[in-house]
């Protein structure tokens, strides 16, 4: 059979890092008959060759080409290719690893949308990504309809004959940024990009060593010279004007900019940071004119006008202002309705632990060229605040804690501009998020696990995320879990910070079910069980219980259903088989989700006393024979002391 896909892998001493890597790429629901792995060893010095050689003794679609160390991940990502007979090459770092259906689903992505280049959605587990890019999937992706220029990764799925059409390859050696000239090439020449963002493809991982090649520090002048290579590629494919402004700035925004804000800088030795300032103004001077800076947020734009008039202490003095700018989300409701979970919460920028303030007027110094001091900075950013608030956003971002995918939900957003005193004003953000769990995963339903939620604010010049949290103790808001799209949903806040996650699928005692008595039940002449339930459910659901009692036999099964009652409860609804009840006690246990695999059943703490002649009493649980014996044993000893004392 044809191979569909070729899994590039170039590997370099991962140790045991690369062992996830593995698992995933033989979890691949895609047959093995119709991919192969191309495992390419730049020459290691552990214990991974013997490894990979093993592998490919076991598995036929797995073969390693071993060769001598070239410095950097091009050379064997270039022999990769030219040994791959897939019809797509799929290009997979060795400490990071795939969705178990990432192979499939980007191959049908890119053949339906006859795609050159397939960018599959990430997750960065320590590692950012981006995240606008997968808001929503783009099956013709171009650089001026979509945010492609913000993935320069080379963890993309490429069409053979397209780079055999291009010749296309990864620059070679010990260099930085191969990546970002292959990428940037690939997207300017490809007849077609898709992105699929309603599953995650791939996952970016930070090493607990932090030994990943792309975390390395590094030498300030080779990397930059390497980045103009990357602005080659650009100037080659483009005429001056604002695509090519608009590609530009991406290096200098992500690139430089970013890298001399904020506590990203701070966190720099100085003589290091003084170092890298120099050679990102040497390319500023050298390669970007007015157009494309023009574009910048206005924080950045002011950082690359200091970069541009050599005004380092400035620009760490705005770095030390700008860090301590965060946005802080309350929760201020949370309610179900129709199926969904809405969570209202409000929005604002703080410094210092109190809530920014903005000159009403929004008036502030011009805007252009680099600022006379930081008040002036400071001002200007005001300014920008107070005149951009009719664009500001709020985003609810739900993100998987265990593998750090993310997923936008729907937010309904109005903008309050709130009296401060003195002229001035807060900028606060009202928003309502809708969580959906059938859809809140990228229109699939939300997997087991922790959500935990985020928010971004974008505000002026300033886009940042935060947790959704903490609220004020008192009176925040408790919904009750959801038996919702075959999952059960439980918000809750968590124990160190108090911020707003989901929990699904998971939770046991905290479903509040532990609470019932004996008084929320009750049992119908012809023998059908109604008991009250602290759980919401939008719509009629069904549900099953096991019965697990002292007669001889297995535990009874019966269907039940669940139906919305008053304040966000429900009502269980479930016949009794009396007629293999009779004379035993019995233990319920309740399964929210039947269709799940395998099925959850959570214990109820009652218990049915069945008479031989048919009758009912509903009991609290039975006490256990060891907590039995103990209370004999504090009576016994509390008598014998009451008689000592008489």
């Amino acid at each position: 059979m044809p191979v569909k896909v070729s899994v590039v892998v170039p590997v370099y001493n991962p140790g045991p890092y690369i062992e996830d890597c593995i698992a995933s790429l033989l979890r691949q629901s895609l047959p093995p008959d119709e991919f192969e792995v191309v495992f390419v060893d730049d020459g290691s010095t552990d214990g991974t060759p013997a490894r990979l050689d093993a592998l490919a003794t076991d598995h036929p679609h797995v073969r390693v080409i071993h060769q001598e160390n070239s410095g950097w991940s091009g050379k064997p990502r270039n022999v990769g290719i030219d040994a791959s007979q897939g019809e797509f090459v799929m290009f997979v770092d060795n400490d990071d690893y795939l969705g178990d259906e990432a192979l499939e689903r980007m191959y049908e992505y890119g053949v339906a949308n006859k795609a050159d280049v397939i960018v599959g959605k990430m997750a960065g587990k320590g590692r950012p990504v981006p995240v606008e890019l997968f808001r929503h999937n783009h099956p013709h992706a171009t650089l001026e309809n979509a945010p492609l220029i913000d993935s320069l990764t080379p963890h993309k799925m490429v069409r053979r004959a397209f780079l055999e059409r291009t010749g296309l390859r990864f620059p070679e050696g010990r260099r930085r940024l191969e990546d970002h000239v292959f990428v940037t090439e690939a997207y300017l020449r490809a007849d077609n990009v898709s992105v699929l963002s309603d599953y995650v493809c791939y996952y970016h991982v930070k090493r607990d060593d932090a030994a990943n090649a792309g975390l390395r520090p590094f030498d300030p002048v080779g990397y930059f010279k390497n980045l103009r290579e990357a602005l080659d590629v650009v100037e080659r494919y483009t005429e001056p004007g604002p695509l090519r402004d608009r590609l530009l700035r991406r290096w200098l925004r992500v690139e430089m900019v970013d890298r001399m804000s904020g506590r990203r800088l701070l966190a720099m030795p100085d003589d290091y940071r003084r170092e890298v300032f120099q050679e990102i103004r040497g390319v500023v001077l050298e390669r970007f004119g007015p157009g494309v800076a023009a574009g910048l947020r206005p924080a950045q734009g002011i950082v690359a006008a200091l970069i541009r008039e050599d005004r380092y202490d400035e620009v760490i003095a705005l770095a030390e202002w700008d860090g301590g700018v965060a946005p802080k989300a309350v929760p201020t409701a949370a309610t179900w309705r129709d199926g969904a979970l809405r969570i209202a919460f409000t929005a604002e920028y703080h410094r210092a632990g109190q809530a920014l303030t903005f000159a009403a007027d929004g008036t502030g110094a011009p805007a252009d060229g680099a600022p006379r001091d930081l008040d002036e900075a400071t001002a200007r950013l005001g300014a920008a605040a107070v005149d951009g608030f009719g664009k500001a956003t709020a985003d609810l971002i739900l993100r998987d804690r265990a593998s750090a995918a993310s997923f936008f939900q729907r937010v309904e957003l109005t903008r309050e501009r709130v009296p401060a005193g003195d002229g001035r004003i807060r900028l606060v953000l009202r928003a309502t998020a809708t969580v959906d769990p059938a859809t809140a995963a990228g229109g699939a339903p939300l997997h087991a696990g922790l959500w935990d939620a985020y928010v971004r604010v974008g505000l002026g010049g300033w886009s940042k995320d935060c947790r959704l949290g903490p609220a004020p103790r008192q009176g925040r808001p408790a919904p009750p879990a959801g038996a919702v799209a075959g999952r059960v949903v439980l918000p809750y806040w968590t124990k160190q910070y108090e911020n707003f996650s989901l929990d699904v699928d998971r939770a046991t005692r905290s479903l509040g079910l532990t609470a019932l008595t004996p008084e929320d039940a009750a049992v119908s002449g012809d023998g059908l069980l109604s008991l009250a339930l602290p759980l919401y459910v939008a719509d009629r659901t069904d549900v099953l219980l096991r019965w697990t009692g002292t007669a001889a036999g297995g535990p009874l099964q019966e269907p039940g259903t669940l139906t919305p009652a008053d304040g966000n409860g429900s009502l269980l609804r479930a016949p009794l088989p009396l007629a293999s009840m009779r004379g035993a006690l019995w233990r319920p246990q309740l399964c929210l989700a039947p269709n799940a695999q395998p099925p959850r059943f959570l214990a109820l703490p009652l218990a049915l006393r069945v008479s031989r002649g048919g009758a009912v009493e509903v009991t609290g649980p039975p006490v256990p024979g060891p907590v039995r014996r103990l209370l004999r044993t504090v009576r016994r000893i509390a008598g014998a002391a009451r008689r000592r004392m008489t």
